[in-house]
């Protein structure tokens, strides 16, 4: 299965284990993490980035697939939907499945008023159900909100809102109860004490996890709460434009049943976007741990409704995507491996980096590993570095990685790769979404009067850099908080007359501004044969 190349490269790694397990790299200066992200980190390259012409970010810097779906022609023609009688009527809308909008729903729920999830998939396919290594709270003693505060402030380059990181991590202990208490399997000791642990750019253990499949016990736990509460899901359908009323307010989405084209119209007296990321768009031809319904549908209806966009340039790249076998190409390794002791190495056997770094710097590193310095390790299908996983086991003892990450463990097993005895391959993958809808701290509102939004679709949070354990952070966080705000909110709404006039009025703006596009969006789903055809993802 393995090249000579390969082989080789492997032997060097297995002789200078030795020596690198006892190692402890320096952490890079602010100064060197700065060069090497201009450098190296894909959010700088400039070529792969445009300006918005038209909208509420006229003349921002956007990824070139992002701008060719927010300057893109609609799905529908305004001229022949029928709003006059709605198929669905509730109070909350619900636009996405996954964490975010399972925990809006449930704080709706519990606010009294009727809630209503859509979801283009089915319910929990998301980001959500894919998040591995854990999620951060200070709740231990020696730790504390404020320094989870510095901590996600400085990882993500003093960019973030500091209101959203406030609440971001004020409000994290009583998260992890409220999942606690809703019956997520935390790791937990033999006397009940939650188990934590680093994460890259953390300065304390606070990473709570559930093995190192966190993310799908947390949706396991939100999806049958939903489900036990009869929280009506209408899954396989995906909302295609969002409805405002005759006051300019969101009132509803056109909804579009993904296996019979159907088209439906729901009304509503508030609105929440919990749509997740956007991995499948493939920026710059990158793989993704994403889940296949991520492509920035949230950013495409909130922009042609008037919703303004915050941080839209900047991408996570998760510095260890799964480099071979093939089969896998892409899929996350949880940073979570190297919280446990694994280190980066490159083909030489050297150790090249702080296994801790935060994601931007680590993927750079790698990158410039593999591109300038020539110490990539090359598969058939491209390059990568070692991520030696044996060290687990040396440092922790026998049992470690099968105690604390079974499903890295079966994940490579399935291609008969014993991560206990051999080093795997990485190379950065496509995995979040930094930017995204600007809203207000106080009440997840977009600018859109009755448009929320929740999780990776708000911008913002992490600023330009997001730090391990902090997106299911806040996807409980600013999911039950756009829950509870929508809800307030729709106690007090009488909506209007329903139009798609903001349609009509964006694409009269491109045409004004000369843009003639043969895309339509929102994309909904990644078209993989017209790819393949292209060479590209």
């Amino acid at each position: 299965m393995y090249t000579n190349e390969m082989l080789e490269s492997m032997k060097k790694v297995e002789a200078a284990r030795a020596v690198n397990v006892t190692l402890d790299p320096r952490r890079m200066t602010a100064d060197e993490k700065d060069q090497l992200l201009r450098t190296y980190h894909p959010d700088y390259k400039e070529s792969e980035f445009t300006n918005l012409e038209i909208g509420p970010n006229k003349g921002d810097k956007v990824p070139l697939e992002l701008a060719a779906i927010l300057q893109a022609n609609p799905r529908v023609n305004p001229d022949t939907i029928d709003l006059s009688n709605p198929d669905y009527d509730t109070d909350v809308l619900i636009i996405g499945g996954g964490g975010a909008g399972a925990s809006a729903a449930i704080e709706a729920n519990n606010a009294g008023v009727k809630a209503m999830i859509v979801t283009k998939l089915r319910m929990g396919d998301a980001n959500t159900m894919m998040a591995e290594g854990g999620i951060q709270a200070a709740d231990k003693p020696g730790d504390s909100p404020a320094q989870h505060f510095l901590d996600a402030f400085g990882g993500g380059h003093f960019a973030a809102k500091k209101k959203l990181v406030y609440k971001l991590v004020t409000e994290a202990p009583e998260a992890i109860q409220w999942l606690n208490h809703l019956g997520v399997e935390f790791d937990k000791d033999a006397d009940g004490t939650m188990i934590t642990t680093h994460g890259g750019g953390t300065s304390r253990k606070r990473m709570h996890a559930a093995k190192d499949y966190s993310g799908a016990e947390i949706m396991r736990t939100l999806r049958d709460e939903v489900l036990n509460r009869g929280i009506p899901v209408v899954d396989f359908t995906a909302a295609i434009e969002l409805i405002k009323d005759e006051n300019g307010h969101a009132a509803g989405a056109v909804l579009m049943n993904m296996e019979t084209k159907e088209l439906k119209i729901a009304r509503a007296k508030t609105v929440i976007i919990a749509t997740g990321g956007a991995g499948r768009m493939h920026y710059q031809g990158f793989p993704t741990s994403n889940h296949y319904g991520a492509t920035a549908d949230g950013l495409v209806l909130g922009y042609r409704a008037g919703a303004k966009l915050l941080y839209p340039d900047t991408l996570q790249y998760h510095p260890t995507g799964a480099a071979f076998p093939e089969q896998i190409f892409g899929a996350l390794v949880t940073e979570k491996v190297r919280s446990l002791g694994a280190m980066l190495i490159n083909a030489n056997g050297e150790a090249f980096m702080n296994p801790l770094e935060t994601r931007d710097v680590s993927a750079a590193s790698i990158i410039r590993e593999c591109s300038d310095r020539g110490n990539g390790v090359h598969t058939p299908e491209g390059v990568g570095v070692w991520l030696d996983t044996p060290m687990i086991e040396i440092k922790g003892g026998e049992g470690t990685i099968e105690k604390r990450i079974p499903a890295m463990m079966r994940m490579f097993a399935k291609y008969d790769i014993d991560i206990r005895k051999e080093p795997i391959l990485v190379y950065p993958t496509l995995h979040y979404q930094n930017g995204g809808i600007d809203i207000d701290p106080d009440t997840c509102m977009s600018a859109v009067e009755n448009l929320f939004v929740a999780g990776e679709a708000v911008g913002g949070i992490h600023g330009r850099n997001r730090l391990m354990g902090n997106s299911l952070l806040d996807i409980i966080v600013f999911g039950r908080d756009a829950g509870k705000a929508a809800a307030a909110k729709s106690k007090d709404v009488t909506v209007g007359a329903l139009n798609l006039d903001h349609v009509k009025a964006f694409t009269k703006e491109m045409e004004e501004a000369g843009i003639h596009s043969d895309v339509v969006s929102p994309k909904l789903l990644p078209d993989y044969r017209r790819a393949m055809n292209k060479e590209e993802f």
